[in-house]
């Protein structure tokens, strides 16, 4: 079945520290924080965007910083997202090791799976997070204080899966969802939509001997993959329903529509709607700037202010 999966749209993971999270993906990595909001299952709970100037598929970090809630340390392993990779200009490297180390960031520089140059850190939460060196990405970064457009993070690169029988998974995406393999390796596999870019990019590694995951702190909850229009996406919802899938009713994101459901291997995937976008609420010049509720929770705006921790945005 031919399915409009665009690129990658964002990946979603569970946090600890509000402020930290803001210094480092704001601050330090230079991503533009395109949206203050609030979780929709938790509204005591920010939900926070990081991205390219207007939050546009494929440049998108969202956070869930959940410090003072009970939620445990997570553990990583296999069903679950271990890397996330963002792309940067090929010979910005050096300044990203001198900009981490000035941070206090402990950063290990090796390769990818595939061969590229790249530096590996934790962030502080203890997400896995790389830059790697791309050689060609026409997306245009969002330029911080501190940090130029030719050494800027212009997006995500791929996302790494840790899966124990990969076989299943690799079928899922590529016969169904369109992915195309284009690259492989020992124990791992890449695939792309449409074309071999960053922000299209998934990384199976196999995993046989793995741990099973644990959601909570510093893990990866899922990865979400832009679709263009409801209807496409409902066509798709119906596609994995025949395949007997379980995937979820439409659910309204305020900024875009999802369906949820688990891939063979265990990991949670999202297919999200390119529109309404993050200006849908508030202009472009004011992203990020002002706490965004959805109408069903402005009723209770006090409250939630109230219970929300402080945090300065950039």
């Amino acid at each position: 079945m031919d399915l409009p999966i665009r690129s990658l749209h964002h990946v979603t993971a569970t946090v600890s520290d509000a402020q930290e999270d803001l210094d480092f993906y704001a601050r330090l990595l230079g991503l533009r924080l395109v949206k203050k909001t609030v979780n929709f299952d938790n509204h005591n709970v920010y939900h926070f965007y990081y991205g390219d100037n207007r939050g546009s598929p494929s440049t998108i970090m969202t956070t869930f910083p959940y410090r003072d809630w009970g939620v445990a340390v997570g553990k990583k392993g296999a069903g679950q997202i271990t890397v996330t990779s963002f792309a940067v200009p090929a010979d910005s490297l050096g300044f990203w090791r001198d900009r981490l180390a000035a941070h206090w960031v402990a950063w290990r520089e090796g390769t990818t799976l595939f061969g590229e140059a790249s530096l590996e850190f934790e962030d502080p939460s203890g997400l896995n997070i790389r830059l790697v060196a791309a050689k060609a990405d026409a997306r245009q970064p969002w330029v911080a204080p501190g940090i130029e457009a030719a050494t800027a993070i212009h997006g995500l690169h791929s996302v790494t899966l840790q899966i124990r029988e990969p076989a299943k998974t690799l079928a899922l995406l590529t016969d169904v969802l369109g992915f195309t393999i284009t690259n492989e390796a020992e124990h791992a596999t890449r695939v792309a939509i449409s074309t071999d870019e960053p922000g299209k990019l998934l990384e199976i590694a196999a995993a046989p001997d793995a741990p099973a995951a644990v959601n909570g702190l510093g893990t990866v909850h899922h990865v979400a993959m832009a679709i263009t229009d409801e209807d496409e996406q409902l066509r798709v919802r119906k596609e994995l329903l025949r395949l007997d899938y379980k995937v979820t009713e439409v659910r309204d994101r305020q900024y875009f529509r999802s369906i949820y459901f688990r891939e063979p291997g265990g990991v949670l995937y999202e297919i999200a709607t390119v529109r309404p976008g993050f200006t849908v609420d508030e202009d472009l010049g004011r992203l990020g700037q002002d706490l965004k509720l959805p109408p069903w929770e402005e009723p209770h705006r006090s409250s939630i202010e109230q219970h929300l921790p402080r945090v300065q945005t950039p």
